[in-house]
């Protein structure tokens, strides 16, 4: 009989830990004990504070994707070769001055455009700036 009991009873258990939380998803508002969780005047503002809520995280997305749209890195223009650009095309690019234009036109030719910065001819500020605007093209292999 003792076994039966603690049978039935871990089975109630098991039946609350289950069921509650699913009554009380579907339910909404209404916790176990069958009372409203606000009162009923708080209830019309905090629903007119979500729907504020929600309309600024439309306008938000909105102005997100209208933003993303516009973002002048995503347009692809052109990339400088690095082992062909001239002396002035290469100033061209951010951060990249006289002294250091001249230092890779010294350098060609290059396999990868990492090499400028494993070479040290430009920091790692000034190789995050034009890594995406410049390309090493390799010479065509003689016959």
């Amino acid at each position: 009989m003792k076994r039966l009991f603690v049978w039935f009873a871990s089975m109630v258990f098991v039946l609350c830990l289950v069921m509650v939380p699913r009554a009380r998803a579907a339910g909404g508002e209404e916790d176990s004990t069958g009372m409203q969780s606000t009162p009923p005047g708080e209830s019309a503002k905090h629903e007119a504070q979500e729907s504020k809520s929600e309309e600024k995280r439309e306008e938000k997305g909105e102005a997100a994707k209208a933003a993303h749209k516009a973002h002048p890195a995503r347009k692809a223009g052109p990339k400088i070769d690095i082992n062909s650009a001239s002396k002035e095309e290469l100033m061209k690019l951010p951060g990249i001055g006289e002294d250091t234009a001249e230092k890779i036109v010294e350098g060609r030719p290059y396999k990868t455009k990492g090499e400028l910065l494993t070479k040290k001819l430009v920091t790692r500020a000034q190789y995050t700036k034009i890594r995406n605007k410049v390309i090493a093209k390799q010479a065509a292999a003689a016959k």
